[in-house]
């Protein structure tokens, strides 16, 4: 069993180096986020209106990179939780945009307590999750390229 220099070693590969890294992070959420009343992927939700106020459902799916069939069930949820409210744009009625009610506006100053609590429990300093963030920014591009090019050889084909 060889493992130095094997290029198919489970160790030496980025996917399972960053799919263990992403159930670790998201897994170390959960106890932040469980006095919120918030799972990860409504957190996500959430980040996206105490950035925008209000935004289409389609718009939310875009920023999180979803499918809109996979944000309205988070979306109904934090409804529950009279986080959100939902509502036909008075423009088009075909677009239903969400925003914040007072208490998921008033939970932000909760959460901005998140970041902190969570480079602590990462032991991870300011400035690594920025050369982090930058890295994995880098590498989302890089895979948007890729799979933009793929579709133009497709489209070509």
């Amino acid at each position: 069993m060889q493992t130095r220099n094997d290029p198919l070693a489970l160790e030496s590969q980025i996917c399972f180096a960053l799919a263990v890294a992403s159930r670790g992070v998201i897994s170390a959420y959960r106890s932040v986020l469980e006095p919120i009343n918030l799972t990860h992927p409504q957190y996500l939700v959430m980040l996206a209106l105490w950035q925008h106020e209000r935004l289409p459902v389609r718009k939310i799916a875009e920023l999180l990179r979803l499918e809109a069939a996979t944000v309205s069930p988070l979306i109904k949820r934090l409804e529950a939780l009279d986080y959100v409210e939902k509502r036909r744009s008075s423009h088009d009625e075909r677009i239903v945009e969400v925003s914040l009610t007072e208490t998921g506006a008033n939970l932000r100053k909760t959460a901005e307590a998140i970041p902190g609590q969570m480079m602590a429990k990462l032991d991870m300093g300011e400035g690594d999750l920025r050369e982090l963030h930058s890295t994995m920014t880098r590498l989302i591009e890089a895979v948007d390229a890729s799979q933009a090019q793929q579709q133009d050889s497709s489209a070509q084909a």
